[in-house]
């Protein structure tokens, strides 16, 4: 069985989609419908734009969502039997599941974009890679700690991201590598993402995500908030809004997309950064 997956934040780079752009019309046509839709030059910032302009998470998101549904889009040869997303990337696999609409896709993933930004300065987080240690003893440090912060990402084994208030991260990171972690490093992020330092952007956000049409998926979406396979509508829409505050389960969700069936992962957007957890998940399935 073939699964579809899509990355989130951090997969930009200048230059994105120019092949794209310039060497299938139907690329061309979505990327200036996008621009239309976004009320800026979206393209000029992913073709032409800085390092630092791609870093800001109101180019970021839509950059990469639009990135990654036109490549999707681009694939027919193949059609997927479940689909996944890391994050952000969910709104592309929504899309290619066909849940929704990619023009819906993109006003939603803006809209989460700025509100995800605006949470940020309302209370400034932090977060932090914790590498070579057990998901259960991250979580359990991090539960011990007195402070806002929890495992946000489950990469891969070995690999967990935790997020939380600037202190609640630094006196996590201490004691981890107390316990034992290889390393506890802080990324470059100015915010807490997937930890309830995000319930401001989920509150703003609830009535865009209510009020766009959620239909039946074409294929099984495996959700971040779940990590299972999710097919009734109402229930993806309520896990999309809840996705801004628990944590990302992608360890989780290959694992039961392979035990469901799944034989050949394709990842479509900028950057190749899931094919590379994938194979630390599990490397006896095919990735491309």
């Amino acid at each position: 069985m073939t699964a579809f997956v899509f990355p989130g934040q951090g997969a930009q780079f200048s230059g994105m989609g120019k092949d794209l752009y310039d060497a299938y019309p139907e690329a061309r046509t979505m990327m200036l419908r996008a621009n239309d839709i976004l009320g800026f030059s979206l393209t000029d910032v992913m073709f032409e734009g800085t390092d630092e302009e791609l870093r800001q998470t109101r180019v970021t998101q839509p950059a990469i969502f639009l990135h990654s549904i036109v490549a999707g889009r681009l694939m027919t040869t193949l059609r997927p039997n479940m689909v996944a997303g890391h994050s952000l990337g969910e709104f592309s696999a929504l899309v290619a599941a066909e849940a929704i609409s990619w023009e819906d896709g993109l006003r939603l993933v803006s809209q989460r974009a700025q509100a995800m930004q605006e949470a940020c300065e309302l209370q400034p987080g932090a977060m932090a890679a914790v590498l070579a240690l057990a998901d259960e003893k991250v979580v359990e440090v991090c539960e011990n700690i007195d402070e806002t912060v929890v495992a946000a990402n489950f990469n891969c084994p070995g690999q967990v991201v935790i997020s939380g208030s600037v202190s609640g991260v630094e006196m996590a990171c201490k004691a981890l590598k107390e316990a034992g972690a290889k390393r506890a490093l802080k990324l470059p992020v100015g915010g807490a993402f997937h930890s309830p330092l995000m319930q401001p952007a989920a509150e703003r956000l609830q009535q865009a995500i209510m009020q766009t049409t959620f239909r039946a998926p074409a294929c099984a979406v495996y959700q971040n908030v779940s990590a299972k396979a999710e097919t009734n509508p109402k229930l993806i829409q309520n896990q999309v809004l809840e996705q801004l505050t628990a944590p990302v389960r992608w360890t989780q969700s290959v694992q039961q997309m392979i035990a469901d069936g799944a034989t050949h992962f394709y990842e479509f957007g900028p950057g190749d950064v899931l094919k590379g957890l994938i194979r630390k998940i599990n490397p006896d399935v095919e990735v491309g």
